[in-house]
């Protein structure tokens, strides 16, 4: 790594050292010969603990390397604005996220290719899963069983990429087999492995852990750390890129460069081949309309000159909204709710156990194990049936979307009605979560005594699209953040069948032993959730996002809202390219991490003509 001061030229800047911006820096540098230049908003906080320990990721939320946006007060929410966490450091959302590492549908791809972005089918991104990580299979039977990991196909299974992954699943921890026997109760049991992309049911859940080390694995560590290493990588971090410079000649312009402020100076960085947008679903759109790239009307309004008309700049947004209820376990099952009140003899036992004489080795306890270990795809059950999905049918024929949503609604729709898909993601997380409080994170602030279990769910293919524009012409100034969560009424329909599900979910044979036959729960509307109205006013007081927002600079045909082409370069601009979740034009059906790894890593094979 070079000294700033040093090197303000190369042939790439990379705008964003997140999860991304890393990977496409770190392959962009194995040719000794190509200089990049990546600029990170935040610090590098590689030794820091909260960050490198899987169990402390819930202590960044809201903290000074979280961007700490929000969104504006949401219709569909009954006005509640929701916490639209970022991270702002290097690594980005990837050093700070919950680390579940899960699969996107085959659908789901294929239909980016259906929206006009060839190459971009299942069959053109699947390599790229499988290039980008390691996955470390359970260590011994007992494990295995334990977890019901008995499906994974070697045909789909990374096995020597960058990011290691591993099965947070112990046998110490008995909801983890309730979890399996739940869903093999229900016959939903995983039909396959989840990276095959045609897998539905419940499974034990992979996570961005090091085996090994028991450290959280992600862009920073898995990409960042090698590069360092190179002369030919150069880090800026804690530097804010103002906007992006441009050539301008009578039929075209050209980026050239960008300008920062560093450690309060201003600075000038040069790129002689490409500037490559990394900085993430929020600040990419916003530094495309600072530069003079967006809606004319917009970009009038605030002062700023046009220099390229795309009305989809900061369009298309998508996002899963989550909620979860949480459930009061029996008396000898301890889960993290003890951790989570920092009660000093649970803090220490489980430092001991991580930190303990044996540090670097062996390490154990509830701190290896970060937001979720358990997992499902699933449909709303009440429409699983042959015999009953006209009624899936006939509910959705209630909503037809509007002229301009058209074809995104169908290929939402065609997903949502193939018997093979799933319409939510089920999950478990071995605490209490207090949605109905606003906090710093969802698990919340106000905790009650004793132990529960959360049963969550999150709607995985929303019809609903929102929107991120700038504020003002301020790169101080925080973007205007629209999900318009629900503006679609079928999205609720949907998220609070699949709410409903989660009492049945709880009276399983599989988990029904675990919980407290007359237990406590989060809150007293919890109790309500059977029934159809009692589900949908417990989603609308407490659904929140998943972290997964995505689609606001969208790989799609101009005339279809889109803002960068199928080789992920911006419509009327050269050397402009995006490799982030901003081009995503269609949201896959579960945690995003995984395909932004994917993104990028083709990105980085298009960008080097591979």
């Amino acid at each position: 790594m070079n000294v700033l001061e040093e090197v303000t030229s190369a042939e790439y800047i990379v705008v964003g050292g997140g999860t991304s911006g890393l990977v496409v820096a770190n392959r962009l540098t194995e040719d000794p010969d190509i200089n990049v230049i990546v600029i990170e908003a935040g610090p590098n906080r590689m030794e820091d603990p909260r960050v490198n320990v899987p169990g402390f990721w819930t202590t960044l939320l809201g903290s000074e390397v979280d961007w700490k946006f929000e969104s504006i007060c949401q219709a569909g929410l009954g006005g509640r604005s929701t916490k639209e966490t970022q991270g702002k450091l290097l690594g980005g959302s990837s050093a700070l996220n919950g680390q579940a590492f899960i699969a996107p549908s085959r659908a789901d791809i294929d239909a980016w290719a259906k929206l006009g972005s060839t190459g971009w089918d299942w069959a053109g991104l699947a390599p790229y899963y499988k290039k980008c990580y390691t996955l470390t299979p359970p260590s011994n039977q007992e494990i295995a069983e334990h977890l019901g990991v008995n499906w994974i196909d070697e045909e789909y299974r990374g096995s020597s990429g960058p990011l290691k992954v591993s099965f947070p699943g112990v046998v110490e921890n008995p909801l983890c087999k309730g979890w399996i026997d739940a869903f093999r109760g229900l016959d939903r049991l995983t039909t396959g492995d989840p990276f095959s992309g045609t897998s539905i049911g419940g499974y034990s859940n992979a996570a961005t852990v090091d085996n090994d080390t028991k450290t959280r694995s992600y862009s920073g560590s898995a990409y960042g750390n090698p590069a360092i290493l190179r002369p030919n990588f150069h880090l800026v971090t804690e530097a804010t890129v103002h906007k992006i410079l441009f050539k301008t000649a009578p039929s075209k312009i050209t980026a050239t460069g960008v300008l920062a402020s560093v450690q309060g100076h201003s600075k000038t960085f040069h790129a002689t081949k490409e500037i490559i947008l990394a900085a993430g679903v929020f600040n990419t759109p916003k530094l495309l309309e600072l530069s003079g790239v967006g809606n004319e009307k917009l970009l009038t309004k605030h002062g700023i000159p046009l220099l390229v008309n795309n009305p989809g700049v900061g369009e298309n947004l998508q996002d899963h909204l989550m909620t979860g209820v949480s459930f009061e376990v029996v008396d000898g099952i301890t889960t993290a709710d003890p951790l989570l009140r920092q009660e000093p003899e649970a803090l220490h036992q489980a430092q001991r156990l991580y930190f303990g004489p044996n540090e670097g080795r062996h390490r154990s306890g509830p701190l290896t194990i970060g937001g979720m270990q358990s997992h499902a795809f699933m449909p709303v059950l009440e429409f699983a049936n042959v015999g009953s999905r006209i009624l899936q049918r006939q509910l959705l024929d209630r909503f037809p979307p509007k002229p301009v949503d058209k074809e995104y609604y169908s290929v939402i729709r065609s997903i949502i009605e193939d018997p093979n898909e799933c319409s939510a993601a089920w999950f478990m997380f071995l605490a209490q979560v207090n949605l109905h409080e606003e906090g710093k994170s969802f698990v919340g602030s106000s905790l009650l005594p004793g132990n529960f279990a959360s049963l969550g769910c999150s709607q995985s293919h929303p019809f609903s699209r929102g929107s991120s524009h700038i504020s003002s012409a301020d790169v101080r100034d925080k973007p205007l953040i629209d999900p318009n969560y629900f503006s679609n009424p079928a999205d609720l329909e949907i998220l609070a069948r699949h709410v409903q599900s989660l009492e049945a979910l709880r009276h399983t044979k599989g988990l029904a032993s675990y919980f407290k036959p007359d237990g406590r729960r989060n809150h007293p509307d919890a109790f309500n959730i059977n029934k159809l109205e009692g589900a949908k006013k417990y989603t609308l007081d407490t659904a929140v996002t998943a972290y997964h927002n995505c689609g606001t600079a969208a790989m799609l045909p101009r005339d279809k809202g889109g803002v960068v082409d199928e080789n992920l370069l911006v419509y009327g601009a050269k050397g402009l390219r995006i490799v982030d979740a901003s081009i995503i034009p269609l949201i896959p059906r579960g945690n995003i991490m995984s395909t932004v790894y994917a993104v990028a890593e083709k990105a980085a094979d298009i960008i080097k003509g591979v």
